[in-house]
């Protein structure tokens, strides 16, 4: 990215510095040319220069990429919890903000696994970063009023189609941060077998912060999708994460000190910065967050799985230990969850 801004420019400057404060060490994407810089026309031309491509270009390979990868994910969720098979599921949920098509992934789920046809399906698109809680909310839903229902939730975000180099610092701090990612969850109303590590859901919550909805935004542009990530969205959070939690925890007789861990959607290293100092959580407690962001970056909505994830297979966690989950994206909006460990 700093290859393709005025060398003299502050732009290269600037992008070298958020990089290497980003906290990020790994980041994955799809395009190919991502790797060397040496394109086959799409994104880079074969001197390395990037080209700008067209909002439709970038959705073409969207949608080459994301079919394949909804499909495997669904699979592998499959495989990972023996106790369900195939003709188990009753509802498909998909989630993502960074392409589209039609018939969609949930749609090539049911097919290219062999669901049952009469399968229910749907497709939350974007919604950003907090996403996967609202997915969650439904298939929780869904179990609830029939406690026979087994959903598969995938969300798949590639974040990098819509990369751009530009001189905004807004955009720079966007493109120091975004990756590609995806992620899955199984749920059910039965009690999960031996030695499988789940969670329960116990309760949600949604908030909007006062005045913050062009401070994070995203649109469809002529060149790509275009991220709105302002500067003051850390300190939005920090003013207002306190309020969020201890409403919630309020409502479930719960205070801070109840819950064992944090999984905090990693939006950034400042944002992580903030949360914990307004919470006033001790220098650890996020450090699932911080090991997604340095591993994978930030994902949008496939984000927060991963960080709960990381959680069930540290082995730091026990039956009955409480976890607060947060995310939080356009709006600025800030989804949260309270799970506990089966």
């Amino acid at each position: 990215m700093a290859a393709q801004l005025d060398p003299d420019g502050k732009g290269v400057r600037l992008a070298r510095k958020i990089y290497r404060s980003s906290g990020i060490q790994t980041r994955y994407s799809v395009i190919p040319d991502l790797y060397d810089a040496r394109g086959d026309g799409h994104f880079f031309d074969s001197e390395a220069r990037f080209l700008s491509p067209s909002t439709k270009t970038r959705n073409d390979l969207y949608t080459i990429e994301a079919r394949k990868l909804f499909s495997k994910t669904a699979a592998d969720l499959l495989v990972g919890c023996p106790a369900f098979v195939s003709d188990d599921v009753t509802h498909v949920i998909t989630v993502s903000c960074t392409g589209f098509f039609a018939p969609g992934p949930d749609y090539y789920i049911v097919k290219d696994l062999r669901l049952k046809p009469s399968v229910k399906r749907f497709h939350i698109g974007f919604m950003g970063c907090y996403a996967a809680f609202p997915a969650l909310k439904m298939a929780e839903a869904f179990c609830s009023a029939d406690p026979s229902s087994v959903v598969l939730v995938v969300c798949l975000e590639f974040c990098s189609l819509h990369l751009e180099p530009s001189e905004d610092i807004d955009d720079i701090i966007a493109t120091s941060v975004f990756a590609d990612g995806v992620s899955g969850a199984l749920v059910s109303a039965r009690k999960p077998s031996d030695g499988v590590a789940a969670l329960m859901i116990d309760s949600f919550s949604s908030m909007l912060a006062p005045d913050s909805e062009g401070d994070m935004a995203w649109t469809i542009g002529d060149h790509g999708f275009d991220m709105v990530l302002s500067t003051y969205v850390p300190r939005i959070l920090e003013a207002n994460v306190a309020g969020i939690v201890d409403g919630l925890l309020k409502e479930s007789g719960l205070a801070r000190a109840d819950i064992d861990h944090w999984a905090i959607h990693p939006g950034g290293r400042a944002i992580l910065d903030k949360v914990e100092a307004g919470l006033n959580l001790s220098a650890t407690a996020l450090d699932a967050s911080r090991r997604v962001l340095s591993q994978y970056g930030n994902m949008s909505s496939a984000t927060i799985l991963f960080v709960l994830d990381h959680i069930l297979k540290s082995g730091s966690g026990a039956t009955g230990d409480r976890m607060y989950a947060m995310a939080f994206g356009p709006g600025l909006t800030v989804e949260s969850a309270l799970f506990s460990q089966v």
